[in-house]
């Protein structure tokens, strides 16, 4: 599997969303614990930043060049409060950039849930989807 595609699927589950079906995972998931969370974004740095390796400390892995790190609220669930105040920003003419950085999560995963709210159309799914019979067809 390519690199780029890897590192795809880790960010796609650290925002909580299943890379197969484009579904979020339950709030029960082990995809929405903190520590889990981390631990793929951190190994997503460690795919894109390959000079950055497990056996340097943990200061020297964070001050990485590329300077990204996880949103805060990065694989969190979406409370009813929090679609409530993505809906009304977005329809008050917030950017998606803007909206990124008041909830604290990837520009990704706003247009996710803005899809998943009927504020825009679902973008393509970025995986190879399994129908019944375990055929995979793009979607």
């Amino acid at each position: 599997m390519e690199t780029a595609k890897t590192v795809e699927i880790l960010k796609t589950l650290a925002e909580g969303i299943d890379p197969g079906t484009g579904e979020q995972f339950p709030a029960g998931s082990a995809y929405q614990q903190p520590d889990t969370v981390r631990a793929l974004f951190a190994a997503i740095r460690m795919l894109e930043n390959p000079a950055v390796t497990p056996s340097r400390a943990p200061s020297q892995a964070a001050a990485a060049p590329t300077g990204k790190s996880a949103p805060q609220n990065a694989g969190r669930p979406w409370s009813e409060e929090e679609d409530a105040r993505l809906g009304t920003t977005y329809d008050a003419g917030k950017s998606i950039e803007e909206l990124a950085g008041i909830h604290k999560r990837s520009k990704w995963a706003i247009e996710a849930r803005l899809a998943r709210l009927g504020k825009i159309p679902e973008p393509p799914t970025r995986f190879p989807v399994r129908n019944a019979s375990g055929n995979t067809a793009t979607a």
